[in-house]
């Protein structure tokens, strides 16, 4: 063989995999990234880099953020607990019911683990994520629950330290690497890759191959065929090297397909965003403050209730819903109130903007005369229930519109008015291939295909219709670190020499014994 393992992709869940996989014994990694070195880093890079994990106490938070309570007072006693069963709930509401229940108790199971052997063997630091979950109430900063952690520098700083790890531990890395096809050897065991590189197309030998370089959002002819026509020209938030080759390669190897086909993480961003990201604004495109506002259609309509729930948990949803809508976009209104609520990543771009609600609809390209009626019509039926509170599903609903709004629903009233014409940005595909929970890619005969692993977006079942933020990135490090350490235990005929998963979430009585690292990694030889 001429390598223990290859890695297919460059993002979160492939370096993930090459780390672990050195880290398991396989001496000989190979990573292959499609894209040239200026663009490496898959969709990671252009993420906001949160990571949705289980801690049953704030202690377990410190070995993370270990100054949040100096940095922002109050912290310890506020910031909410995140047990194994908040996780589920959220999870399973936003899919309704439908992620698949064995690997998402495993997700959730090692989501803090995962967490700190990012920390301890992928060498990435971490802060609060302040400017996208914390929410300013007077002068204490509140967060809700989950998903509140983030690495330095985002995913700027998630796809760098990845490399330099990979770098560190050995694992030889090519770019401009593009995959074909999988080589498989007479017993129908894959051993290996082809690949169109700088030599040509080549054979590369291994024990074990794995998948992990991201779905189809990048692909149109995809894109049409199994998420509907308005995805055709959908602008792609991320990667633009992701056209699903691996889940072709895969399937034509007799992988399951699995999971959600016909559904994708969409967010809601600025129509004037790049067709494809651009790396210098990675997710600065974003507009996600929506619940503290309304959203208006061309024809002047509202036409979903802005507020069921916190926007971490509907955002990936209505960016599609948005490109459902006639034209592909909405206008995001919003008065001089809540303006402080809104994320610095609406500081991209100019928004229209006016003294008066007639003012300001004046300049939106919409029925001027209907807009005017939604939003008199809006303001009569506000402010039911309450009070106002930014931190809290406040209750501060509508009674007698349709579509209701069910939380902060504040009259606009307090001029200056802003509005942000937004569209939906493709980030992922949902659709993916059936795996165990060794990460083992499952034939459509109901068997593993031995030497064949995949991570990441391509694992199917986990989400459907919708995510909740910060479970993507964590899906890819958990399954990610699972697939290096199953390869490399075939690979070199033996037991995984890493530090064994963890089958439940930390105590709080394991909490110091938690921070301590890992066993250090396999050094290059």
């Amino acid at each position: 063989m001429d390598y223990d393992v290859i890695v297919v992709g460059g993002g979160n869940a492939a370096c993930a995999a090459a780390v672990s996989a050195r880290e398991n014994g396989a001496k000989k990694v190979l990573l292959l990234e499609k894209a040239p070195k200026a663009q490496r880093g898959g969709n990671t890079h252009f993420s906001g880099a949160i990571f949705r994990f289980v801690f049953n106490h704030v202690d377990e938070l410190d070995r993370f953020v270990p100054g949040a309570e100096s940095e922002y007072p109050g912290f310890r006693s506020g910031v909410p607990v995140y047990p194994h069963e908040a996780f589920t709930e959220d999870l399973m509401r936003v899919t309704d019911g439908r992620s698949d229940p064995e690997l998402s108790k495993l997700l959730i199971d090692e989501s803090y683990d995962a967490t700190c052997w990012l920390q301890d063997v992928g060498k990435h630091h971490f802060e609060l994520a302040k400017s996208v979950m914390g929410i300013k109430v007077g002068d204490k900063v509140k967060w809700p629950r989950g998903a509140i952690i983030r690495t330095v520098h985002e995913g700027v700083g998630l796809s760098q330290q990845w490399f330099k790890t990979c770098e560190n531990m050995g694992v030889e890395i090519r770019y401009e690497a593009h995959v074909l096809d999988l080589a498989m050897n007479g017993q129908g065991a894959v051993r290996g890759v082809v690949v169109r590189g700088e030599k040509g197309l080549q054979t590369i030998r291994a024990g074990a191959v794995i998948l992990a370089c991201g779905g189809f959002e990048t692909n149109p002819a995809w894109r049409t065929h199994f998420l509907g026509q308005e995805w055709g020209h959908a602008k792609v938030r991320g990667s633009n090297f992701n056209y699903g080759d691996g889940l072709r390669m895969a399937i034509e190897a007799g992988a399951m397909p699995w999971g959600h086909w016909g559904g994708c993480h969409a967010t809601p961003i600025v129509t004037d965003a790049p067709d494809y990201g651009r790396r210098d604004l990675t997710d600065k495109t974003n507009r996600l403050s929506y619940p503290y506002g309304v959203m208006i259609n061309v024809e002047g309509r509202r036409w979903i209730d802005e507020a069921p729930d916190f926007q971490s948990f509907t955002y990936a949803k209505y960016g599609g819903l948005i490109l459902k809508q006639p034209k592909g976009m909405v206008y995001q209104i919003f008065d001089a109130k809540t303006m402080h609520l809104l994320e610095p990543r609406y500081s991209s771009s100019e928004p229209f903007r006016a003294d008066t609600l007639e003012g300001l609809v004046k300049q939106l390209k919409v029925d001027q005369a209907q807009a005017m009626q939604t939003l008199k019509e809006y303001n009569a039926a506000c402010e039911r229930g309450g009070p106002f509170n930014a931190a809290v599903l406040d209750g501060l609903h509508t009674e007698g519109i349709d579509p209701p709004k069910s939380n902060w629903a504040q009259k606009l009233d307090t001029p200056p008015y802003v509005s942000w014409p937004v569209t939906g940005g493709i980030t992922f595909t949902f659709g993916g291939i059936k795996i165990n929970t060794d990460a083992q890619v499952i034939s459509t005969g109901w068997k593993p295909i031995p030497g064949l692993y995949t991570a990441g977006e391509m694992v199917g079942g986990l989400f459907h219709y919708n995510y909740p933020l910060g479970t993507g990135l964590m899906s890819g490090a958990v399954f990610g670190r699972i697939a290096g350490r199953s390869a490399a235990q075939e690979a070199m005929g033996g037991k995984a020499k890493g530090r064994a998963v963890k089958k439940a979430a930390p105590k709080k009585a394991a909490a110091k014994k938690a921070a301590k690292p890992v066993k250090k990694a396999v050094k290059k030889k």
